[in-house]
């Protein structure tokens, strides 16, 4: 299973739900046959939406994800301890899909600035495009374009500044450019901060 690396915008942006979670319980339920009549296993995860950024008006009770890595499947920690940022494609009716490739993250590993912009700065930016520069130089080819440098600077860290502090937002003009979050918040704050 290969993805290729993500900023979090592209991943929120790429993704029909977007959601705060924990997971309660787990189970392998069989979800149809592929072509040869073979049943598909998939984990079912029932799950305790915290709150949603994207998607439909119903909350999401269930995740399905395949049954190992190998075949893409995200694993989740069950037991309700773990807060999860979980953004994957809708199945509808209150159920979603996630692989190895979405962005799944504990809750607590993200930035302010990451927590902040789930609200509305990456939906702003949706319509840029945020370009993964592999190698310095790089240039960008038109005006609604950001460059992700991470890879490059950091030594192919794709958790680096950008990711962790920034967006790619649309400007007035119409061109995209980056935009710094905010300073990480005194202690004291982050209680009333924190969505």
């Amino acid at each position: 299973c290969s993805c290729s690396p993500l900023h979090p915008q592209q991943a929120f942006c790429n993704a029909d739900v977007v959601i705060r979670a924990k997971a309660v319980s787990a189970k392998e339920v069989d979800s149809g046959n592929d072509i040869y009549g073979n049943p598909i296993k998939r984990i079912q995860y029932e799950i305790k939406q915290i709150k949603m950024f994207k998607g439909p008006d119903k909350d999401i009770e269930f995740i399905y994800t395949a049954p190992s890595t190998a075949v893409c499947g995200r694993l989740l920690d069950t037991g309700g301890k773990k807060e999860y940022l979980i953004a994957g494609k809708s199945e509808g009716n209150g159920k979603m899909h996630i692989t190895l490739c979405d962005l799944v993250s504990t809750w607590d590993s993200l930035t302010p600035t990451q927590k902040k912009s789930l609200n509305q700065r990456y939906q702003m930016g949706c319509e840029c495009k945020i370009s993964r520069c592999l190698s310095i130089p790089c240039f960008v080819s038109s005006s609604d374009e950001c460059l992700w440098t991470d890879w490059a600077m950091e030594k192919n860290n794709v958790d680096g500044r950008q990711a962790k502090h920034y967006a790619c937002i649309k400007r007035s003009d119409g061109s995209c450019a980056w935009y710094r979050g905010m300073a990480p918040p005194k202690q004291e704050f982050l209680d009333i901060e924190d969505p």
